[in-house]
């Protein structure tokens, strides 16, 4: 095969990645996650749309959160003149709703990963069994796991190293008996630096694995 076919190959493989990785999910603006960017709402079994960690009640929209929605205010009619206003029936106090559960956690790459890899260490799956023991103690909707880097190294590499890194988390709580259709995965490279890159420190911090887990108490 001559050299621009293989140029020719390379350059279609990368733009099929490219476009999966899009369509997975996107969080966007109004506070829901969707499939894809400007996808529909992503729902778990129940028929429930999973909000966004910074979703507040003002996002709500109709498809999710109906209730949430201010409502048109109804003046009631007169009662009847000749006949005496009806005594209202007793209204049954509704149960309580569980208690909603949102924590989210952000573990160093440098506790679950040797430097440049992304096979789990002890210390690293230590840290993710405490998780999934509190993860079972809860009604689970939702995991979500971000893996982050530094800027050591070019980008491209450093996206495929996090999104590794994601996907590696993911299989160690499924291992512990986590749903694996419960957990969604995502690298960011070294696109969201929380420090500055400059210094051995910032790096350390960039180096990183957001979780969060979304659900309600038992």
């Amino acid at each position: 095969m001559s050299k621009k076919s293989w140029m020719s190959l390379l350059i279609a493989a990368g733009a099929v990645l490219s476009t999966a990785s899009v369509n997975v999910a996107a969080q966007t603006v109004d506070g829901y996650w969707r499939q894809g960017a400007g996808g529909p709402v992503w729902k778990n079994p129940f028929g429930q749309c999973w909000r966004a960690g910074y979703w507040t009640p003002a996002m709500a929209i109709a498809e999710c959160d109906p209730d949430l929605l201010p409502k048109p205010a109804v003046t009631p009619p007169p009662p009847p003149p000749t006949k005496p206003a009806a005594k209202p029936a007793a209204t049954p106090k509704p149960k309580p709703k569980p208690a909603p559960v949102a924590e989210k956690v952000t573990l160093a790459a440098d506790v679950l990963f040797d430097f440049d890899k992304s096979i789990l260490k002890n210390e690293g799956k230590n840290k993710l069994d405490d998780l999934a023991t509190k993860v079972k103690a809860i009604n689970l909707e939702v995991v979500i796991a971000i893996g982050h880097t530094d800027s050591i190294g070019a980008d491209a590499y450093n996206q495929k190293l996090s999104v590794r890194r994601a996907e590696s988390v993911k299989a160690y709580l499924v291992s512990r008996g986590v749903e694996p259709n419960r957990i969604y995965t995502e690298g960011k490279g070294e696109k969201q630096p929380v420090a500055s890159n400059k210094t051995a420190d910032g790096r350390q911090k960039n180096r990183r694995v957001e979780i969060e887990v979304i659900g309600t108490r038992k």
